[in-house]
């Protein structure tokens, strides 16, 4: 049962972080679509939690965001970034017990893209003047690249640091 508590606070950690980053990405100038500060928190969340925490925290942080802060804007933009970030939470929480962190990022990163895209198709329709695969593709890993480089070397020194530390989460 402590280990289940300890879980819940930490997700709950989790999303704070998730609303508070972007807030502080932004104050100093730093654009959360290229950064991506609510990433990490769902990223960790899925990897120390577990997937299902991993995918709740994912669908609340863009959601409560936008709901707090009006960021991102709920429709369409905070409603396709729960998407991929419930697909964040949950591959990269299913992949961390099968392979090794750089994998299980990459996975979570491309699997939270695809969802990213489906939604975004979906929402703004496809072939219509608001979707085109090079506006996606362009948003999504080249403008993104500089917050999917922070993630690969951040998240595994964090857990890194986790480890050396004794802190004992999952």
């Amino acid at each position: 049962m402590q280990q289940k508590t300890r879980k819940l606070v930490l997700a709950g950690i989790f999303i704070a972080l998730g609303l508070v980053l972007p807030i502080a990405f932004h104050g100093v100038g730093m654009a959360g679509n290229i950064f991506l500060p609510m990433h990490i928190p769902v990223l960790l969340c899925g990897i120390l939690c577990g997937y299902q925490l991993g995918g709740i925290v994912g669908l609340l942080i863009p959601l409560l965001s936008s709901l707090f802060f009006g960021m991102p804007p709920m429709y369409p933009i905070a409603i396709y970034m729960a998407c991929e970030l419930i697909a964040y939470g949950v591959v990269a929480g299913l992949l961390v017990k099968k392979t090794k962190i750089i994998i299980a990022l990459l996975g979570a990163m491309l699997a939270g893209r695809v969802a990213l895209g489906l939604a975004q198709m979906l929402l703004l329709g496809f072939g219509s003047e608001g979707f085109s695969w090079q506006i996606f593709l362009t948003g999504a890993f080249v403008t993104a690249l500089p917050g999917i480089i922070l993630q690969l070397v951040l998240i595994p020194l964090l857990l890194t640091g986790l480890k050396r530390a004794n802190l004992r989460i999952s």
